[in-house]
């Protein structure tokens, strides 16, 4: 059962954590004291669009947290593929082939 399967991995996201300027009236002026108002955002690529996704800020940590998770995950599978090539390339010495 899939779905039960992953209620249980932990959240991975592949983006970049930003702040977009909210749009700003001169009727909002007054209320937020003249300061430009910003709002957390989750910038990512789909169907090779980059997309923005606004966040509330009880999503900010869990989001920054998810975007740490996919980072470590990255680094790890680059290391791994790492190690499977100098093994490839090891192998091909240990046989006494010249190609590299």
């Amino acid at each position: 059962m899939p779905c039960i399967a992953q209620r249980n991995r932990p959240l991975l996201l592949q983006g970049t954590l930003n702040h977009v300027p909210a749009p700003l009236r001169k009727t909002d002026l007054p209320l937020r004291g003249g300061e430009p108002h910003e709002s957390p955002a989750l910038r990512f690529t789909e169907d090779g669009r980059t997309k923005t996704l606004t966040l509330t800020a009880a999503e900010v940590a869990q989001v920054t947290a998810a975007l740490a998770r996919y980072e470590q995950a990255k680094a790890d599978l680059d290391a791994q593929a790492a190690e499977g090539i100098a093994r490839l390339r090891d192998g091909r010495v240990a046989r006494g082939s010249t190609q590299r």
